[in-house]
């Protein structure tokens, strides 16, 4: 396709660019089918675990969570209405001020993280960090730094 005056990508971005976003689905993909075979958890169940374990008391507000992972507040509480009927978070009000609520892990939700993580870093370690350099990591982390400092 041409138009005249479109910065279009050059031939060499455009494989990088089509790479990357065939990276963006695939790796997330991959990793989702290997936790939910090792653990029966989702990449989206891990996620709010992880959080939450490295939260104060393993509690956060849901609006926090939310923002911490990057969710709609609505998509966040269907989704945590799921785990906990799972066992794996309880929702309880806040005492604080009355407004709100907070996202609690569960005993059975750490128990499933603990249960879940060593084969889930195999595999991140596995599909992501064999084979590549210290040199590579480095210059990954920074180059995804900046992209990440120009996203709005």
């Amino acid at each position: 396709m041409s138009i005249p005056g479109a910065p279009w990508l050059d031939e060499t971005e455009m494989d990088l660019w089509r790479t990357w976003l065939r990276v963006q689905t695939e790796l997330p993909s991959a990793l989702g089918r290997a936790l939910h075979e090792d653990s029966q958890l989702s990449l989206q169940d891990f996620e709010t675990l992880v959080r939450l374990s490295e939260a104060p008391e393993g509690r956060l507000r849901i609006s926090a969570l939310a923002e911490e992972m990057h969710w709609e507040r609505s998509r966040l509480s269907h989704h945590l209405r799921r785990m906990a009927g799972r066992g794996l978070v309880e929702k309880i009000e806040c005492a604080e001020d009355g407004r709100g609520s907070f996202v609690v892990l569960t005993d059975a939700g750490e128990q499933a993280l603990q249960a879940a993580a060593p084969d889930h870093v195999r595999t991140v370690r596995r599909l992501f960090f064999d084979e590549m350099s210290t040199e590579e990591r480095a210059a990954v982390q920074r180059f995804l730094g900046r992209v990440l400092e120009r996203t709005p």
